[in-house]
């Protein structure tokens, strides 16, 4: 049996001004529809954050159920999931308003070793394991999936100085990448084209078929979320080095 869910906010701040929504939001809201056994609580969590993130409610309402959400297992992993998911349907400003919510909410922060626990504690998604594609690295690099669900999503980080080589994603339809920035500073540059410096919040369309190459400045630390886009006969060929 799961722990009786009681809420006494809408007594406390609405009970003499408006008794009756205060009754309605303590006992049937939460004292009956969040009681209610049919969803789990932490199902119910999530289902919430969604329907507040969707609206673009970004207040305390949002924020206590961030931590609701936490209370009842929601881990930080799978908040950044969630979050991201909810991105591509209600929008990425909606989607960084969360993120500083939940940075808040969970400010798991690890104990400070090396470097990279350090910048672990300046992005809300993990940095994760060595990357296994390393030999088409110059430099160490990391990589961490944040979404197995419908859209596979993984977050990519740099150390400072490490790029990828030059590579083209080919498809015979569709494919390409899709590249969104959400810690430190790097860059990107196509084929031909000048570098475009890449801050959190930058985003990049790669379209398929256009050589190119992404990675670190040399004085950060980089991290990434790459978005493979779904065509036909997709493939990625991994050419030169990029020169200094």
């Amino acid at each position: 049996m799961a722990e009786k869910i009681v809420q006494t906010a809408g007594r406390d701040a609405l009970g003499e001004f408006a008794p009756e929504f205060a009754h309605f939001n303590d006992d049937v809201l939460f004292g009956e529809n969040w009681n209610n056994q049919d969803i789990d609580v932490k199902t119910r969590s999530i289902i919430t954050v969604v329907a507040l993130m969707a609206q673009g409610i970004t207040d305390s309402s949002l924020k206590y159920h961030l931590q609701n959400a936490k209370n009842h297992g929601v881990s930080q992993k799978e908040m950044a999931s969630i979050i991201t998911h909810v991105a591509f349907y209600a929008g990425w400003p909606k989607a960084w308003a969360v993120f500083n919510l939940a940075k808040e909410v969970y400010n798991e922060k690890i104990e400070e070793f090396t470097d990279k626990d350090k910048y672990q504690n300046t992005i809300f998604f993990p940095i994760g394991d060595p990357n296994p594609y390393g030999e088409f690295f110059e430099g160490q690099s990391y990589l961490a999936q944040v979404s197995k669900e419908q859209l596979p999503i993984f977050n990519v980080t740099f150390e400072p100085g490490c790029k990828n080589h030059w590579h083209i994603h080919h498809a015979k339809s569709g494919g390409g990448q899709l590249l969104i920035c959400v810690g430190g500073r790097g860059y990107y540059q196509e084929w031909g084209k000048e570098p475009v410096e890449m801050t959190p919040g930058t985003v990049i369309n790669i379209p398929a078929e256009v050589k190119h190459w992404h990675g670190a400045a040399d004085d950060s630390w980089f991290s990434h979320l790459a978005i493979e886009i779904a065509g036909d006969e997709t493939s990625t060929e991994w050419c030169e080095i990029v020169a200094n």
